[in-house]
């Protein structure tokens, strides 16, 4: 049997502390979601005049790209190039949120929601490099 690591609570606030950073660094208002890898979550966060529907979108992302083990840019991309593939069961397939790796394994994922979506990622990425 292999091990697998996991997200502990002081990985999520880590995490979660370097994208409310990025974010403020940047002034912007969004809400972040961290997942485990089922796309469960652990950790939220909206940031002061964040609009409400982006709590919806930043899980959402965030569970998409935990259970894809991709970027969710991966799937607005393939939507562009197969309309069809908007069916995908996999949730929102909108640019915002990338997978935390660990040693070789997808242990979650960072969604966010506020801002455009390729400074979404930007936040989500700033999270996921915390996590090792």
């Amino acid at each position: 049997m292999r091990d697998k690591p996991c997200l502990t609570a002081a990985d999520v606030s880590k995490a979660m502390s370097a994208c409310k950073a990025e974010a403020e660094r940047n002034k912007w208002a969004v809400s972040i979601a961290i997942v485990d890898d089922g796309g469960y979550l652990l950790g939220f966060e909206r940031l002061d005049g964040a609009p409400a529907i982006g709590a919806e979108v930043a899980i959402g992302k965030a569970r998409t790209s935990a259970l894809t083990r991709r970027p969710s840019k991966f799937f607005e991309d393939r939507v562009k190039e197969r309309p069809s593939f908007v069916s995908f069961p996999a949730g929102l397939l909108i640019q915002g949120a990338v997978p935390i790796m660990a040693r070789g394994d997808c242990v979650g994922a960072i969604g966010v929601s506020g801002v455009q979506s390729h400074e979404d990622e930007q936040i989500a990425q700033a999270g996921a490099a915390t996590v090792k």
